[in-house]
C-alpha cells in the first residue's frame, strides 16, 4: 500500500480525535483583536500544511464556526459566539475556585483566599480555612486595604499602579508581605486573570508571622503562583499576546 504523502504529494487526511484537535487549533490561531486571517497565516500558527488547514476550515465552514471572507481571509463564525455565550451563561468562577482554593490549602497547610477590588480597598470573596487551630481569620466580605498586604499590594500593582514595589511584583509575579497590615500576619500572594487576560484578583494563604516565617513563604510560592495559573488559564483560555509576562514565565 503506497503512502498517502508518497502518491500525492500532501499530508494524510486526519482521522479521529487527531482532526478534532486540529480544527480546534486553527480556531485558537485567532488571537484577541484580530479578525481576520489568511490561509497562511493559519498554515504557520497551527503548523499544518496549507491543504490540510484549508480542508478542515472549509469543514468548520460548514457549521459556522468559521467564515471564508470575499478576499479570500478567513475569520471565525458566527457559531463560536454562540458557544461562548452559552459557555458564560452557564459558568460560575465558584466551580473553579472553590476547588483551587481547597487544593491549595492541601497542599500548603495554611488558609487560602481569594481577593478582588472593590474602589479603595479589597473584598474577600471566597475563602478555605486551614487545618492549624492558631490562624489568621478574615471573613468572606470583610473589607481590607489594598496597599497593605501581599493580595493588595498584587491587585495594585497588575491594575498598573506606579512605583518601585508594584513594578517588582510584575516582574516576579507575586508578592510577599510580612506582618505590614497586621504585625503577626504573613502572607503570599499572586494574580489571577479572567477572560482577554483581565485582572480579576489575587489568591493567596496567609498566616500567623510566627509560623509563616520569610523562608517558609518563599517555599511556597510556586505552590501559589501555580493555583493562580491553573485558575487563570481555566478562567481567560489559553496563552495569547495578552498574557502578562509574569503568567507566561511560570506556566510549564
Amino acid at each position: 500500500m503506497r503512502n498517502n504523502v508518497a502518491e500525492h504529494g500532501k499530508e494524510p487526511e486526519p482521522s479521529g480525535v487527531v482532526a478534532v484537535t486540529r480544527a480546534l487549533s486553527l480556531m485558537e490561531a485567532f488571537q484577541v483583536g484580530e479578525s481576520t486571517l489568511t490561509l497562511a497565516d493559519l498554515s504557520r500558527r497551527t503548523g499544518m500544511h496549507k491543504t490540510t488547514a484549508l480542508r478542515l476550515a472549509r469543514t468548520l465552514a460548514l457549521s459556522n464556526y468559521m467564515v471564508q471572507t470575499e478576499e479570500g481571509q478567513w475569520r471565525l463564525g458566527p457559531a463560536t459566539g454562540w458557544l461562548g455565550a452559552r459557555y458564560q451563561a452557564g459558568f460560575d468562577v465558584n466551580n473553579a475556585l472553590e476547588p483551587t482554593l481547597y487544593e491549595l490549602v492541601k497542599q500548603t497547610g495554611e488558609s487560602g483566599s481569594f481577593y478582588v477590588r472593590e474602589g479603595e480597598v479589597r473584598s474577600c470573596i471566597a475563602r478555605v480555612e486551614g487545618p492549624h487551630s492558631v490562624r489568621h481569620n478574615v471573613r468572606i466580605g470583610e473589607r481590607l486595604p489594598l496597599n497593605k498586604g501581599a493580595p493588595g499590594r498584587v491587585i495594585l500593582a497588575f491594575s498598573g499602579t506606579t512605583g518601585e514595589i508594584y513594578e517588582a511584583i510584575r516582574e516576579r509575579g507575586y508578592h510577599i508581605s510580612t506582618g505590614e497590615r497586621e504585625a503577626e500576619v504573613s502572607s503570599v500572594a499572586a494574580p489571577v486573570f479572567g477572560l482577554g487576560w483581565r485582572l480579576l484578583g489575587s489568591i493567596c494563604i496567609s498566616g500567623p508571622s510566627s509560623r509563616l516565617t520569610k523562608a517558609v513563604l518563599e517555599s511556597h510560592v510556586k505552590t501559589v503562583i501555580r493555583a493562580a495559573n491553573q485558575l487563570s488559564y481555566a478562567l481567560a483560555g489559553k496563552r495569547s499576546v495578552q498574557t502578562p509576562k509574569a503568567v507566561s514565565r511560570w506556566h510549564p
